[in-house]
């Protein structure tokens, strides 16, 4: 059941870094809505492999492939299977941790567990498997975009580099996907020096459109989420975690909260009013970072979200392997020195996934709703 996410937009992956194929079934996709595999493959470009020094040299195309639930170009509300073939396996660079455990893998735990492991590139438990959440991520997205709600994050901090001008364009022109020009020039040397030590590097993924934020949702309406289990920042806070790298979720000001005052904490009610002499209510600050109770209260939601550097480094280290024998290791395969430029696409698409499904759920939340489809 590890494999299944989502209550009403409920997705169940599959597949193995060096298995034939990794993909995604959703079901409870609304019909209707206006999707080709280009929709798809925008978001799968963002995250494939090989696309600069900073990133696992592996050379993957991950073009995808919808085999049902999409009929002349939009969905049937029946079951969306969407797939992409592995191209580029080099298993034989495994063949040596095939009874070792790597540390800072999920080598032991799979074992102990199952009893047996699939060693090549780590099986199930390589980062390969968010091809799958991307998938369905851009499936969410078009419909999210459609509703009015828009998804974005960035690289915040790499290491001790840290953002300190925004401009979202600048994102695309940088391979580590930072919104600061001068800021990615510095952590790309810092990252080179990295990878010469034959080492890697923790960072901070940060979202779109404010200061230093990880992840930023705009246009989510007031009353998403659903006290008291599945409350809005609980179900993101879950699916950030699912994510492998992932050490550390907050939403507005987090972790400082806790140092703050309660009259430094509340975020101050005021009533606003557009062009049109419409009146609506506001906050002049945002340190719940867009949830009240659980719930949306209209404000951009913020997320930061912090991943840890990448386990496989070429540098010797400590181990054990299955014969209970403390040994040394160097790991070989191919690898990401830098987790963050690929995760970002990532961290979109499983902030996408849980809010498209806690709207979906938030329809029922009023009988004159129900009424407005039935009535």
């Amino acid at each position: 059941m590890g494999s299944i996410y989502g209550d009403i937009f409920r997705i169940s992956t599959f597949g193995e870094s060096h298995g034939k194929a990794i993909g995604v079934i959703i079901d409870g996709c609304p019909s209707g809505i206006s999707l080709s595999e280009e929709d798809i493959q925008e978001y799968l470009d963002r995250r494939k492999p090989g696309q600069s020094k900073f990133t696992t040299p592996r050379k993957e195309e991950d073009l995808c492939k919808i085999m049902s639930g999409v009929f002349e170009g939009r969905t049937t509300g029946t079951a969306i299977m969407v797939m992409v073939e592995n191209t580029s396996q080099i298993s034989k660079d495994y063949d040596k941790l095939a009874d070792v455990y790597r540390p800072g893998h999920a080598d032991y735990t799979y074992q102990e567990k199952y009893g047996i492991r699939d060693h090549r590139g780590g099986g199930r438990s390589s980062g390969r498997e968010t091809i799958a959440r991307v998938i369905a991520g851009a499936v969410a997205m078009k419909a999210l975009k459609e509703l009015g709600v828009n998804i974005s994050a960035f690289t915040q901090s790499i290491g001790p580099v840290h953002v300190r001008r925004f401009d979202l364009e600048q994102c695309a022109l940088n391979p580590l996907y930072m919104p600061d020009y001068e800021a990615a020039l510095i952590a790309q040397d810092y990252v080179s020096r990295l990878i010469e030590e034959k080492d890697s590097v923790s960072t901070i993924c940060v979202g779109s459109a404010a200061s230093i934020i990880s992840c930023i949702v705009r246009g989510l309406p007031v009353g998403i989420g659903e006290p008291v289990f599945d409350k809005l920042d609980a179900v993101l806070a879950k699916a950030m975690l699912s994510i492998g790298a992932v050490k550390g979720v907050e939403f507005g000001a987090g972790f400082a909260a806790a140092s703050m005052k309660g009259s430094e904490s509340n975020d101050a009610f005021f009533v606003k009013e557009d062009e049109n002499g419409k009146r609506t209510i506001s906050k002049r600050s945002n340190n719940a970072g867009g949830v009240l109770g659980g719930i949306s209260d209209g404000s951009g939601l913020i997320m930061n979200v912090a991943i840890k550097p990448t386990s496989s480094i070429s540098s010797k280290q400590f181990t054990v392997n299955k014969e209970l024998e403390e040994v040394e290791l160097e790991v070989g395969g191919r690898h990401d020195p830098l987790i963050v430029p690929r995760a970002v696409v990532v961290v979109e698409a499983m902030a996408a996934i849980s809010i498209f499904d806690l709207m979906l759920r938030n329809m029922s939340a009023r009988f004159e709703n129900v009424k407005k489809i039935y009535s």
